[in-house]
């Protein structure tokens, strides 16, 4: 199963940078997901998206960042796992090497995993 995780920034997080220690243990988390092969991907995001709509076959591009949108997603890692339990677990020792912030989870479809009941 693979799942998208994802963190979210609402604006009211505490900027800065990551200290060595923190820096340095997610270091070994990253590696122990890499060597096990639940991570597949990972990255931070440019908070400068374009946003794509269509409408009638009409499509409109706007370029951000938007400053009405009540959160951001600014992080990503995509892991493949053998359950939602395990993903839970995974990102439950980022945010606990993290410390503070909101993020998402969401089960990643395709063709090797379809829909539920497909």
């Amino acid at each position: 199963m693979r799942f998208l995780m994802m963190t979210t920034d609402d604006g009211s997080a505490a900027g800065g940078l990551p200290d060595e220690a923190m820096m340095a243990e997610m270091g070994r988390f990253v590696e122990e997901m890499s060597r096990s092969g639940a991570l597949l991907a990972t990255g931070g995001l440019d908070p400068k998206a374009t946003h794509l709509s269509a409408s009638g076959g009409k499509v409109t591009v706007t370029d951000g960042p938007f400053t009405e949108a009540k959160e951001a997603v600014v992080g990503f890692a995509l892991i493949e796992v053998a359950s939602k339990a395990e993903a839970v677990e995974l990102s439950t020792r980022f945010w606990q090497i993290i410390g503070n912030g909101a993020g998402v989870i969401q089960q990643v479809f395709g063709p090797e995993d379809p829909f539920p009941g497909q």
